[in-house]
């Protein structure tokens, strides 16, 4: 299947994708400071520079969207009918270096949370008072938002 937009177009729209300062990562900082929380962005000596980092609570935070971390089960994880192959290629390695990240920062002591856009999207009061109550608790890492399926 042919692109609808002309290559020019194309990359001009990738490139407009944000990889830091998200409208779901912003919401999860307003939160999380608001809840009193204070943190450091995307710690450069941590693996994966994760989204929100607090020492004190010894908690890393990744605010994922479903398409690029592709939220198994999610309707937002599509996979784009240009180049399949390509796209396909892509979204494993970012699986992988997902898998990776974690199991590296928990191997160090880190709790890691996965905040999904699409819990932001459906129910982002319940997911910010959950991540809340999870950074407070100590209790190991942990995944917020269940899938949407397509109805």
């Amino acid at each position: 299947m042919a692109d609808i937009v002309d290559p020019a177009t194309r990359s001009r729209m990738m490139s407009a994708i944000r990889g830091a300062d998200t409208r779901p990562e912003l919401l999860v900082r307003r939160h999380l400071h608001a809840a009193g929380f204070r943190f450091r962005l995307h710690a450069r000596e941590l693996r994966g520079r994760p989204d929100v980092v607090m020492p004190r609570w010894n908690a890393a935070v990744f605010v994922h969207g479903c398409f690029w971390h592709r939220h198994t089960g999610c309707r937002y994880a599509t996979t784009p009918a240009t180049r399949p192959d390509f796209w396909r290629e892509k979204f494993d390695r970012n699986m992988q270096r997902d898998a990776a990240t974690l199991a590296t920062l928990e191997d160090e002591g880190w709790r890691v949370a996965t905040v999904w856009e699409c819990a932001l999207r459906r129910e982002p009061a319940e997911t910010l008072e959950a991540l809340a109550a999870w950074i407070g608790s100590g209790a190991p890492s942990c995944e917020f938002g269940a899938p949407i399926t397509p109805p």
